[in-house]
């Protein structure tokens, strides 16, 4: 069953709570997604798209306007049909109105993916994803994720490291692209890179709980970080 089948269902289940359950409709009442509790991969799944979704929304408005290539970024990268965007259009459409409300969104995230910073970590390549269709990340959008990635937990440090993957490729700086400081050592820079490689596979994604019609975040992932490992071993020719 593809992803959208199942925010159709859940939909229609109610078994979406909390502030992006009400996006829904869902009962407000729910202090969580799945009000069965469920923590595994699969239940995951329905939390990420509707966590993606509501705060892509938001963000997208940050910037004054939805603009057109903002959602058709959305639709593109997350492998939405024009029969199955009608599942997540409600949703969007509801969340894109203002920004307000982003906060408890993105700490329902945190509560139901009980801190996973990798699950969590992706939620943010997504929303960059999205912020970034439009060939540049204003200002507004680059506020409103930083302060996302606050409620998530990450440093200011950690932020800068995920927003170098998404600068245009002339101004990236391979060693932010890896998160590593220029002083590491070649062993363990390789080392670190293989660690990288092996965290963002697709089946690493879909095995924490990402949908496999978000591949397009681990298949961009990889490939920026293999661009800024090649270009460090060439310069220190290793």
């Amino acid at each position: 069953m593809s992803i959208w089948r199942k925010l159709a269902s859940a939909a229609a289940e109610l078994s979406i709570g909390g502030p992006i359950g009400a996006l829904l409709g869902g009962g407000a009442g729910h202090d969580v997604l799945d009000r069965d509790g469920r923590d595994g991969p699969a239940d995951n799944q329905v939390a990420f798209t509707m966590g993606v979704i509501a705060l892509g929304a938001k963000m997208a408005k940050a910037d004054g306007v939805v603009t057109g290539d903002e959602v058709n970024a959305f639709k593109h990268a997350f492998k939405v049909s024009a029969v199955e965007m009608k599942h997540a259009a409600r949703v969007f459409n509801l969340a894109k109105q203002d920004v307000a409300g982003y906060e408890a969104c993105a700490e329902q995230l945190v509560t139901v993916f009980k801190g996973n910073r990798k699950l969590l970590e992706d939620v943010l390549e997504g929303l960059f994803h999205i912020a970034k269709a439009d060939e540049a990340l204003h200002p507004q959008e680059e506020q409103f994720l930083e302060q996302v990635a606050k409620r998530f937990g990450f440093t200011d440090t950690e932020f800068s490291y995920i927003k170098a993957r998404h600068v245009v490729a002339a101004k990236r700086n391979p060693y932010d692209v890896l998160g590593v400081k220029p002083s590491i050592s070649n062993e363990e820079l390789k080392n670190h890179y293989r660690r990288l490689v092996a965290e963002n596979h697709p089946d690493k994604l879909t095995a924490r709980g990402v949908p496999k019609e978000f591949v397009t975040i681990a298949t961009e992932k990889i490939a920026t970080i293999n661009e800024a490992y090649d270009a460090i071993a060439k310069y220190r020719a290793i």
